[in-house]
């Protein structure tokens, strides 16, 4: 089945662009005619109080002088790392590149002593022999940075310290829409990085896309949160505003997480009309937002008129709560923008470009299992409720296709999802076979291609589609990828007690939120002696450190057991199947305590802490109580299940909460913390002292 295509919405540009315009083409021209219109506005803390603008004029400039550095030290045609904290400098070094011909690899910056072994990984593969970054992150980071990462030492430019004076020597690097502009390296990556070769065309074609979609225009303001190190933060959030030329606002994506109003409040008082994100986030403001910071602030959220949602899968569910709670602020349900899109496709695939209002359907479960779309109704006890995501663009081809067959399915059939066009990227770098498989592909029943496999799922019903999951086994946690490779070799080798080669990771829906499940084998001579607790502490705290990941539930299973090929491949589907029904060969487990959480258990601990911020007691055992109920808020537990003693990843702790608690904490405290403190202090005593501590030393 082929997906619908609807006509053109027709949106007024400038300048006029033709086959062979770039970003730089257009830099320039908005650099001389809107010389003096703010591109960028960076909330440095996510408040609207502080705030750093660039111009066009500006931002053209910065990146010119970069270029021109580039070029004398003969980095042209080179790729080069952009190692950056969110903020306005790792714009201009991006386009920078651009300007110097040096294909951008973008990657979150390592932290601070400890080995990452994705930003490693990803180093190596692109053979990186540059990497650009701030002053203040080079003075903390110089000696991971300067490593010998494959066969040579990178060499590091903190460009916030160039002079733009240079600028004027900028020669032109002659680019073409086939040029290479940069490497996506999709999220999660660690042993085996895949980057997404993005060519100029490609940018160019997919901005196009977007601003038909999402209908931006030169008055139209973007507030965006998002990562700016791939596709959804970097082309939608940080790239599209410069297409179009209208401004953006921006800010960390911890400050988002610590305080989610802040998100709410930027679209606010900056008016904006676009704004997005993940299933997670729309989520976790209609949970973590509580009635007293509303009625503290004088939210107007009526211009919010695309309300963008991609990333992970879309539950109507999310935007019924969220609608229910800010509808009294002025938010409207058909501002929800559901869409799809990979980084293979550079962003987006498809979504509502005749501006239609928000779709949603019920389907037969059962049905849907069975690779077949059958209608329900709401109160079926076994009905799943789904999102459409749109259609695509004339310019674009969708076809729902059999992946063992490679035909075209009908209407209503579930099938591999397959993309065409000039958005798709040119393959994988340095990665041919891979490129062909997945890039390179013919319909058996027609020849029509190349195609590239999504390895996403979905159908076709009443011309729009709806993705159902994945063909593959990759895992999405709040919008991130994660391959279970990495995952499962990180596990086995934890401990000698676990058998090597029988480890399975996968994700589950827990309350609405997807969650992370492992399921290994024990050796066969540890079945009788294991110690459970110990194991489970050692595989928390290495996901933490190794993946920034949280794990939820831990199945010990019997040597043997696990599904596997009769050539010893591992079933992960299978698995996840027999998990679900329970039918697993368990001898251990462990899971996060949330399934003990209750509006209850959080309005108490709520009411505790704010009892507990009134006395302000500041000793070490008033500190570990503070801590007890700020934790049982945020994770809606009775404080009384909260031992001190015991490891806190044990109560279900994610790097979201961390976060917010954290906050909370600097503000009780008057500290600056880190929300990596929960990793080093693993329990609620052991944190307590910390922090009496630093107090301490602090008077």
């Amino acid at each position: 089945m082929s997906l619908s295509v609807r006509p053109r919405t027709s949106v007024p540009k400038t300048p006029t662009l033709d086959d062979q315009c770039t970003l730089l083409d257009l830099l320039t021209w908005r650099a001389h005619h809107q010389s003096h219109q703010i591109a960028y506005t960076f909330l440095v803390d996510g408040e609207c109080e502080v705030a750093t603008s660039w111009s066009y004029q500006e931002l053209e400039q910065r990146a010119r002088g970069i270029a021109t550095h580039l070029h004398k030290i003969s980095a042209v045609g080179e790729r080069a790392l952009l190692i950056y904290p969110p903020g306005l400098d790792l714009i201009a070094s991006f386009l920078g590149c651009l300007y110097a011909g040096i294909v951008a690899v973008p990657v979150y910056p390592p932290k601070s002593n400890q080995r990452s072994s994705s930003f490693q990984s990803i180093a190596a593969d692109a053979e990186a022999k540059f990497a650009l970054t701030t002053t203040a992150l080079l003075s903390n980071s110089r000696k991971q940075l300067e490593q010998e990462v494959y066969s040579s030492p990178l060499t590091c430019i903190a460009t916030d310290a160039l002079q733009n004076a240079d600028n004027l020597n900028w020669q032109d690097p002659d680019l073409t829409p086939d040029s290479l502009a940069f490497l996506q390296y999709t999220s999660g990556s660690t042993s085996k990085p895949k980057g997404v070769m993005i060519s100029h065309g490609n940018l160019i074609h997919n901005s196009e896309l977007i601003q038909r979609c999402f209908h931006f225009t030169s008055d139209t303001c973007v507030v965006s949160w998002l990562p700016p190190y791939h596709d959804m933060g970097l082309i939608g959030g940080l790239l599209q505003p410069l297409y179009t030329g209208c401004s953006a606002v921006l800010m960390p994506p911890v400050s988002f997480l610590q305080k989610p109003i802040r998100w709410l409040k930027a679209i606010s008082h900056y008016k904006a009309t676009i704004s997005g994100g993940p299933d997670f986030a729309y989520k976790l403001c209609a949970q973590k937002i509580r009635p007293e910071q509303l009625a503290a602030e004088n939210l107007d959220l009526s211009h919010w008129s695309m309300a963008v949602s991609a990333a992970e899968p879309i539950r109507a569910e999310t935007i019924q709560h969220f609608t229910a709670k800010f509808s009294p602020f002025g938010f409207r349900q058909d501002a929800f923008s559901p869409c799809y899109g990979l980084a293979e496709g550079t962003l987006l695939a498809s979504g509502r470009f005749d501006g239609a209002p928000l779709k949603t359907k019920w389907f037969e479960r059962e049905a849907l299992v069975q690779g077949q779309a059958v209608d329900a109704k709401p109160d079926h006890p076994k009905a799943s409720w789904l999102v459409s995501c749109g259609y695509s663009d004339q310019s674009q081809n969708i076809v729902i296709v059999d992946p063992d067959s490679s035909r075209t399915q009908p209407e209503n059939t579930v099938g591999e999802i397959w993309l065409s066009g000039a958005s798709v990227a040119q393959g994988y770098w340095q990665r041919f076979q891979q490129t062909s498989k997945t890039f390179q592909t013919y319909l058996a029943d027609t020849g029509e291609g190349p195609f590239m496999r999504t390895g996403d799922l979905g159908f076709i019903a009443e011309g729009e589609l709806f993705v159902t999951g994945r063909l593959k086994d990759l895992i999405i946690l709040r919008g991130r990828n994660y391959h279970p490779e990495d995952l499962e070799l990180t596990l086995e080798r934890i401990s000698p007690v676990l058998r090597p080669h029988s480890g399975i990771a996968f994700s589950v829906d827990v309350e609405g939120v997807e969650r992370l499940i492992l399921a290994q084998e024990i050796e066969r001579h540890h079945l009788k002696d294991f110690d459970a607790n110990m194991l489970v502490d050692s595989i928390l705290d290495t996901f933490v450190e190794q993946h920034e990941l949280e794990v939820h539930g831990i199945l010990f299973l019997k040597t043997g057991s696990i599904p596997k090929t009769a050539s010893g491949k591992l079933k992960r589907s299978a698995c996840r199947r027999q998990y679900l029904e329970e039918s697993l060969n368990v001898v251990g487990q462990w899971f996060a305590t949330i399934d003990s959480r209750s509006a209850d258990a959080e309005d108490k601990a709520a009411q505790i802490v704010t009892e507990q911020t009134a006395k302000a007691d500041l000793s070490e055992a008033g500190i570990a109580e503070y801590l007890i109920n700020n934790l049982a808020q945020a994770l809606a537990i009775n404080p009384e299940k909260i031992n001190p003693r015991h490891k806190i990843l044990r109560y279900g702790l994610d790097s979201v909460t961390a976060v917010n608690v954290t906050a909370n904490l600097e503000a009780r405290l008057h500290l600056e913390l880190d929300p990596t403190i929960f990793w080093e202090h693993k329990t609620i005593s052991s944190l307590a002292q910390h922090l009496h501590k630093l107090l301490e030393e602090q008077d």
